[in-house]
């Protein structure tokens, strides 16, 4: 079936990890689906709400209420049995009804700080015999990346910004601990699995500002820094050397899994 809301061709990040998500996803009219952190794009909303057709429903959600205007603005009156609402996946009112699939592309990630419990939270709202669908970034992604910047600040002595750094590197999930999470939930038909994904970038400020990179990935670094200035000086030393961590591989994680039938 020929879609009209097709996932973006220029989207170097989210449409990659949107195309793994619907490799596993299990699609047919009809169907009443939940999409989490869904952003300004509705990407890949938009595309399962015009699948799924007029007899079905995607509630498309996310916490940032100007991700949601803009989403709904590039709505209009398009597809009516799709719907943006402003909600934290953290915390889900008890009131949400159940649904067929789950789904959410790069969504994991903002489950944090308690994934375990934020993913078992949402399994409370899939039907029995539902498939959760969700992609993020695993653990491994940038690794190059994180290596080089605790060298530079290994080779300045910066014991409390390295032991950050570590915290948050040691925080992503691997594919091994997400699967052994949707075992522990009783889930079957366990699909994870882990694509590689080549990031392109230049040097000096073409890598600081990176509108992927500085965009999520680059905050955290830069989090573990108390001085600001410092943090400048440290992450320009290490954007003038991109030479030392290329290539820049993400890996692109799919979680997939069916709740038991009643």
């Amino acid at each position: 079936m020929q879609s009209s809301w097709t996932l973006p061709k220029n989207d170097p990040w989210s449409t990659p990890f949107a195309e793994c998500l619907l490799e596993q996803l299990h699609l047919q009219p009809g169907l009443q689906l939940l999409d989490v952190a869904c952003g300004g794009e509705g990407l890949p909303s938009f595309y399962l709400a015009d699948q799924i057709g007029s007899t079905g429903r995607v509630l498309a959600i996310d916490v940032n209420p100007g991700q949601i205007a803009r989403a709904q603005a590039r709505k209009g009156e398009a597809l009516p049995w799709l719907e943006f609402a402003c909600m934290d996946i953290r915390a889900l009112p008890s009131t949400l009804p159940i649904f067929d699939r789950i789904t959410g592309n790069l969504s994991f990630m903002f489950f944090r700080p308690n994934r375990f419990e934020a993913l078992q939270s949402l399994l409370t709202h899939l039907k029995p015999g539902g498939q959760i669908v969700l992609t993020f970034p695993s653990l491994g992604t940038f690794d190059s990346l994180w290596q080089r910047i605790d060298r530079e600040m290994a080779d300045r002595n910066l014991l409390n910004e390295r032991q950050a750094l570590a915290e948050y590197i040691a925080e992503r999930p691997s594919a091994r601990a997400v699967k052994q999470w949707l075992e522990n939930l009783s889930l079957e038909n366990i699909v994870v699995q882990d694509d590689p994904i080549e990031i392109f970038t230049g040097s000096g400020p073409a890598f600081l500002y990176h509108p992927l990179l500085r965009g999520g990935f680059l905050e955290d670094a830069y989090e573990c820094f108390e001085d600001s200035s410092l943090a400048e000086e440290v992450m320009g030393a290490v954007s003038n050397d991109i030479e030392s961590f290329l290539p820049l591989l993400a890996f692109r994680c799919t979680m997939s899994a069916w709740k038991p039938g009643m």
